[in-house]
């Protein structure tokens, strides 16, 4: 039998094969139709309970199964799922519009809104209020009110939407497999530290290669590029990893991602809306685009000055280290410094100043220890335990699993962790649902099921699995949108964990960063693999020394990305522009370090084309304004006080999309957030 048409506990990955996913999928469409045509024919007049809840209650079976299905397409995909892909994601499409565009569905949705309006809700509970507001508006904003000819555009618009994000993904995945540098040269080695050569060992054995290969994942890209003594290698890496997916190739983006943004905009302007940024933003807490330019200006004001004076620094180093006379080079000119070089001597930099580099801390930070501090982290402030559970299926041997329970004992969740790259899987970093929390009408708690997949450095044969700091700090991010999911407690799963508006999702994860160079988290964990020495005092009073270096550089490198994101989608005509001077032009004001003829960040950048993030970049910055404001209060009260941690649960983590972010956070924090902590925690104010 299908293991998608069975009762289980645990995801059963050991019985899942490729061939159980179409029909299950068939399957799941088959039964939401049936679901879907019981509400609709429903011979009573409409009310919150048998329409409603009975649509939100609807679709288990294709849910089930969609979890799994892209969670995998993205954590352990194959040739086969790829193209499954392909084949489901119009058909996907298709039926969500079905539902979305049923005009007898959506009329019992109205009444059963109107209805509620004319007594201001008050019939309902602030759940249910906020799960009809949704259910309407979500219908509203899927074209339920459009004509029958617009519908039909909107139906091909989200069909080709489907299709060409997925492509953009598998694209840029292909892209990255599919180079490499081969080194056998041992002088072209240097510089690079042992634990990147053990793991360049290891890849070159893996692929039956003699010497010593480096490829573009972030375990092997981003110690090449801040160690390698060999400015040409630097520069061929830099610029195999920035021109990704432009090569006149089949994984070339160019194309694809100008059809995306047109699609944006299609969408929106189908909608009613001027640009698909004025679309998106109206579920956002930012609401406008003038409030998002307003945030992004607001912090090149504040930053610019101080990240030109950073850049200079490391550029100044880069020209005495090399003996160059600056006045003697033109802007043509092979000797003048480039982004290929910042990092090397950014980290150079840093060694002077403070003596410390994310090298000289690997020893100490050995992933298993890590789970340990990052675990008991959560333990100290909200009396949660993580237990390793033996008993469920992964989809990978790298996969560990933990039940999670609470303080009082009870069942909490199912945690999953994937932290090593591989070639089925895609770059980055992120937490993930196989199973959304909900509390059913009899009182029943389903708990969630949730995953973090990282990319972590990998273990060798002569060493665990070390990280750098910023692993350390991914980890703490990644977790702390696990806690989103782990803590969930709402009455209906569209409202339960990290459902909530896509500029107050990162204030959980981002928040969790904070503790990344807390003195008391880093001794309750941070010892050396070997000699089991604790983290000495010294090494992390240089980290919180060094805590804020360059930080204006990386602040504009991230408005960069939100510049470039709202520029693409507050088009209100057709993109037609060469992509990369487009994108050169949009980012040009936060830009610090020189351009690069060829590079294009744009078509790699799945967070805007292909991850959610359309004309939502900006939250990155817009939750950092939140979690630095909000730690301010940990700071002040004490970094592992329960008290506030409580509050912090109850009112923010287990709270969902329940209620308006700004309402929690204020409930939370007693007063609305400003930009002050944030400065402050940065040392520009």
């Amino acid at each position: 039998m299908n293991p998608f048409f069975t009762t289980y506990d645990y995801i059963p990955f050991d019985k899942i094969t490729n061939a159980d996913y179409e029909p299950a999928m068939m399957k799941g469409i088959e039964e939401e139709d049936k679901e879907v045509d019981a509400i609709v024919n429903n011979p009573e007049a409409p009310t919150f309970e048998n329409t409603i809840e009975a649509l939100e209650n609807s679709g288990e079976l294709l849910g089930k199964v969609t979890e799994v299905f892209f969670n995998l397409l993205s954590a352990e995909t194959n040739d086969e799922m790829d193209e499954l892909a392909q084949k489901m994601s119009p058909i996907l499409s298709e039926h969500s519009n079905n539902i979305s565009l049923n005009e007898k569905l959506f009329a019992r949705v109205k009444a059963v809104y109107d209805d509620h309006v004319t007594d201001d809700f008050a019939r309902l509970d602030t759940e249910e209020k906020m799960l009809l507001k949704n259910t309407y508006e979500g219908f509203v904003r899927n074209g339920a009110n459009l004509s029958d000819d617009k519908k039909e555009e909107l139906r091909k618009v989200s069909a080709q939407l489907g299709v060409l994000s997925l492509q953009f993904s598998q694209n840029k995945l292909k892209d990255t497999n599919d180079f490499i540098l081969h080194i056998t040269n041992e002088e072209d080695l240097e510089g690079l530290p042992e634990s990147s050569l053990d793991l360049a060992k290891q890849t070159a054995k893996e692929k039956e290669m003699e010497g010593y290969v480096f490829t573009l994942q972030m375990p092997s890209y981003s110690p090449f590029i801040t160690y390698s003594a060999k400015r040409d290698l630097r520069e061929k890496m830099y610029m195999a990893y920035n021109t990704l997916c432009t090569h006149d190739n089949e994984n070339n983006n160019v194309d694809i991602v100008g059809k995306i943004v047109n699609l944006h905009r299609e969408l929106a302007q189908l909608l009613g809306y001027k640009t698909y940024a004025d679309y998106a933003l109206a579920r956002r807490m930012a609401e406008k685009t003038e409030n998002v330019y307003g945030l992004l200006n607001n912090l090149i004001d504040a930053y610019m000055p101080t990240a030109k004076e950073e850049v200079a620094e490391v550029e100044a180093m880069y020209y005495a280290d090399n003996g160059i006379d600056v006045s003697t080079l033109d802007e043509h000119s092979p000797l003048r410094f480039m982004p290929w070089d910042f990092s090397y001597y950014s980290n150079k930099l840093k060694e002077s100043k403070f003596n410390i580099n994310s090298e000289m801390l690997r020893p100490y930070f050995e992933l298993s220890k890590v789970k340990e501090g990052v675990f008991g982290l959560a333990t100290k402030l909200y009396g949660i335990t993580f237990v390793k559970n033996d008993k469920a299926p992964v989809y990978h041997q790298d996969v560990d699993v933990y039940d999670v329970i609470d303080k009082d004992g009870s069942y909490l969740a199912l945690f999953y962790c994937d932290f090593h790259p591989r070639a089925s899987k895609k770059s980055g970093a992120w937490m993930t649902s196989y199973k959304d929390q909900r509390i059913d009408k009899d009182g029943t708690n389903i708990r969630p099921q949730v995953s973090i997949v990282t990319n972590f450095s990998k273990p060798t044969e002569n060493k665990p699995a070390l990280l750098t700091l910023g692993e350390v700090e991914t980890f703490l991010h990644e977790f702390g949108h696990s806690l989103h999911g782990i803590f969930a407690n709402s009455h209906h799963r569209s409202l339960s964990g990290t459902s909530v508006y896509w500029d107050f999702v990162e204030l959980p994860s981002q928040f969790m960063e904070n503790y990344s160079i807390e003195k008391d988290f880093l001794n309750t964990f941070a010892s050396h693999y070997e000699t089991g020495e604790p983290l000495p005092q010294e090494l992390i009073d240089r980290i919180v020394a060094s805590r804020n270096f360059n930080v204006a550089y990386a602040c504009m490198r991230q408005v960069s990305f939100g510049l470039l994101d709202m520029e693409f989608y507050t088009l209100t005509e057709p993109f037609s522009a060469d992509l990369i001077q487009f994108e050169q032009n949009a980012w040009s004001k936060a830009q610090v370090l020189p351009k690069v003829d060829g590079t294009c960040m744009t078509v790699q950048f799945s967070h805007i084309m292909a991850g959610g993030y359309s004309a939502g970049f900006y939250s990155y910055k817009w939750a950092e304004v939140l979690d630095a404001d909000a730690f301010s209060l940990f700071k002040e009260k004490g970094i592992f006080n329960t008290e506030t941690a409580q509050s912090f649960r109850d009112n923010i983590l287990s709270k969902g999309g329940s209620e308006h972010p700004m309402t929690l956070y204020k409930r939370f924090r007693g007063q609305e957030p400003t930009i002050d902590a944030l400065l402050k925690r940065n040392g520009i104010k």
